[in-house]
């Protein structure tokens, strides 16, 4: 409290105090660096760069809060559900740090107003202000440290806007997530159930793998078919999310397989257009043979009428 009363006094005479007091509305203290906040709030898309010529944005903050807000998550699951398996807190963890969880708590503090993005890619990106939480979790991290994150996501945040106990309620279905990604971005999905066994206690276990244009992208396992769908599709969308290596090799293989597709249509259709050409070659040939003699026939017959030398009965 006195550490604040302080730096509000300090930041008074600040040229920037407007932004520091600001940012004191949405995190409950004062920043001690302001600029690690105001690049967590840079898109990629807003082109701007350092004095050095590097692009300034909020990518690597991103990347940074994305692991300090699972830890957190994490700590506080784990605490708050004693004695509870651990399928059933990772299910609650990953119902609160997925990116529709993360973008609505962005708008309800606030953060969506202050995002600086281009307004191009504002309607290709539904989870911007997500991806900005994120890094404003990075933000404090830098600015204040771990302790600092803990204590601005329980009192801030799950304090506010989550009930921990509903939200391990909730059903997500990470399969319809991962579906609805797929026709977004015309990828192609599959769920392959690769093994079935017992456990321990002789109950029967499913183990499937979903694949993205062909490649491995997640494993789940679980007591029923549905369930180990669900827990692969939930590994398949956080490796999309967080796997750039994996994003490009599904981008390559998404061209590949649609280049094979079409060499593919095209081929049938040649064999086709072929079948039906060698069809159509033979209908005529069989026409031919049938009219022959008919056409013969009829020869015969003028040939009999103009030549007045041929002999008949009466002759």
């Amino acid at each position: 409290m006195l550490r604040n009363q302080i730096d509000k006094i300090r930041l008074l005479f600040h040229k920037d105090r407007e932004s520091y007091f600001c940012f004191y509305k949405i995190l409950g203290f004062f920043p001690r660096n302001i600029r690690f906040y105001e690049q967590a709030l840079l898109h990629k898309s807003t082109s701007i760069r350092s004095e050095k010529g590097r692009p300034l944005n909020n990518e690597r903050l991103e990347f940074l809060g994305d692991a300090i807000l699972d830890a957190i998550v994490g700590d506080i699951v784990y605490k708050h559900f004693e004695g509870r398996r651990e399928g059933f807190l990772t299910n609650t963890r990953s119902k609160i740090v997925q990116r529709e969880t993360l973008n609505k708590l962005a708008v309800e503090i606030g953060l969506d107003k202050l995002v600086k993005y281009s307004t191009r890619s504002s309607s290709h990106n539904s989870y911007m202000y997500g991806n900005a939480f994120e890094a404003f979790i990075g933000a404090i991290y830098l600015d204040q440290g771990y302790e600092r994150c803990k204590q601005f996501m329980e009192k801030k945040i799950l304090k506010n806007y989550i009930d921990l106990d509903k939200m391990s309620r909730k059903e997500v279905n990470f399969k319809s997530k991962l579906i609805e990604w797929s026709q977004k971005t015309k990828m192609e999905v599959s769920f392959e159930l690769i093994e079935q066994f017992l456990d321990q206690d002789y109950n029967p276990m499913f183990h499937t793998e979903v694949r993205i244009e062909g490649l491995s992208a997640g494993t789940g396992t679980g007591y029923s078919k549905k369930e180990s769908q669900q827990n692969a599709a939930q590994m398949a969308l956080k490796k999309i999310k967080s796997d750039e290596a994996f994003k490009e090799a599904i981008e390559t293989a998404k061209i590949q397989n649609h280049a094979a597709k079409e060499n593919m249509a095209t081929e049938e259709t040649q064999i086709v257009a072929e079948e039906a050409s060698a069809v159509e070659t033979s209908e005529v040939l069989e026409a031919t043979d049938y009219t022959e003699p008919a056409d013969a026939a009829q020869d015969t017959v003028k040939s009999s009428e103009t030549n007045p030398h041929t002999l008949t009965l009466d002759d």
